[in-house]
């Protein structure tokens, strides 16, 4: 099966700001040091939104979407030896080859071994795996989760347990990973600290999550959405409040609110104001933000230089700092949390009211709904 193309349905972004459409295309097999899998269940980040409405400066068209999935290896390159057929895997947009300067150094996880070829759609060796009625379709983040089958380099897959309910454990290949890690990884939030997390949706709740386990005693959650305070208390959050319900910048608020400032903030959003309102909340002396949402291309951040003069810390983090294909101390809490499981809730994602959209790739799967939708 390894040397046969296969054809099967993926969801084909033609063009930027165009809908998906669900098209039958081919799968190349893998090449040396490669592997191809079946994708059971997908997630839809707002990332994949973002690229698609023509603002990513990296989108390039016609490419097959989607970073967050899980599935089964179905067949392997030459080379590959710490995979096989049948082993239950994370395609990850980070991969980890071990060798590259960056996975040497123990204070990142952002490993440039394919990263200019991935950053173009393609696999390492410069080419696609992808073709739709005769034309090349591009990869996306090295993943491609939005097909039956997808083609990674197998430095960029995460084997996990074969019992892992892949529905839930998909979410880890971007949104669960990056919150939570935030938190653990890249703050390195403290027993006892006080946190504000800004913007609630799927990411920030991942980030909630990450402070109540590293054992924050106060967790204020903030978004201009009301309807997110419920689930976010859920996920761990000690109260949450709303920028519009004060005639004051909401950095002032939480001064007041925690004495000082808070000693850690987060920015899920990706808005460029509320990154310097995360980092003036801060404390002064101590305080440390991390900046977790993506901007659009083109914008900057700015502070007065006296608020990090004074102490406070500026910081960013990508796929929380996780070296994913290691990353083993906190899976099995992901793999059976309830909490996990209610990112699961079919989404209005861009409405901004729900946390996740998941999409069943493989209709016999227990449980699952209709196939690929291109509704996205």
């Amino acid at each position: 099966m390894a040397s046969q193309v296969i054809k099967c349905k993926a969801a084909v972004a033609w063009e930027a700001r165009k809908p998906l459409s669900i098209e039958e295309i081919e799968v190349a097999p893998p090449k040396a040091h490669e592997v191809r899998i079946k994708i059971i269940a997908t997630a839809v980040c707002h990332t994949d939104a973002y690229t698609l409405s023509g603002a990513d400066p990296e989108g390039s068209f016609p490419v097959i979407l989607g970073h967050e999935g899980a599935g089964i290896v179905e067949s392997v390159g030459e080379g590959v030896t710490k995979l096989k057929a049948g082993d239950t895997v994370i395609p990850l947009y980070i991969p980890q080859c071990g060798e590259c300067k960056f996975c040497l150094n123990p204070k990142t996880n952002l490993c440039q071994k394919i990263r200019v070829t991935q950053g173009k759609g393609l696999m390492p060796d410069g080419t696609s795996r992808f073709t739709c009625k005769g034309k090349t379709i591009l990869h996306y983040m090295g993943t491609s989760t939005f097909s039956e089958y997808t083609v990674v380099a197998d430095i960029s897959v995460a084997k996990i347990d074969p019992l892992a309910p892949l529905d839930k454990v998909c979410l880890l290949g971007c949104g669960i990973s990056t919150g939570y890690g935030a938190a653990v990884n890249t703050a390195k939030v403290e027993p006892g600290s006080t946190c504000a997390v800004f913007g609630l949706g799927g990411v920030g709740l991942a980030v909630i999550m990450g402070c109540k386990v590293a054992g924050a005693s106060r967790i204020i959650g903030v978004d201009i959405n009301k309807d997110k305070f419920t689930r976010a208390k859920e996920f761990g959050a000690s109260e949450c409040i709303n920028p519009q319900d004060f005639s004051k910048p909401i950095q002032e608020v939480l001064i007041e609110m925690t004495d000082g400032g808070v000693d850690y903030s987060f920015e899920c959003i990706g808005n460029v104001k509320v990154m310097r309102a995360a980092l003036e909340a801060c404390h002064k002396g101590w305080g440390v933000s991390v900046v977790v949402g993506v901007a659009a291309s083109g914008e900057e951040v700015a502070t007065r230089p006296f608020q990090l003069v004074t102490g406070r810390t500026w910081k960013g983090t990508a796929f929380g700092g996780c070296s994913a294909r290691e990353e083993k101390r906190h899976q099995n809490m992901f793999v059976g949390a309830s909490m996990v499981a209610q990112w699961l809730r079919i989404c209005l994602l861009m409405q901004g009211t729900w946390v996740r959209a998941l999409v069943w790739e493989d209709p016999i799967c227990r449980g699952a709904t209709r196939p690929m939708s291109h509704n996205y």
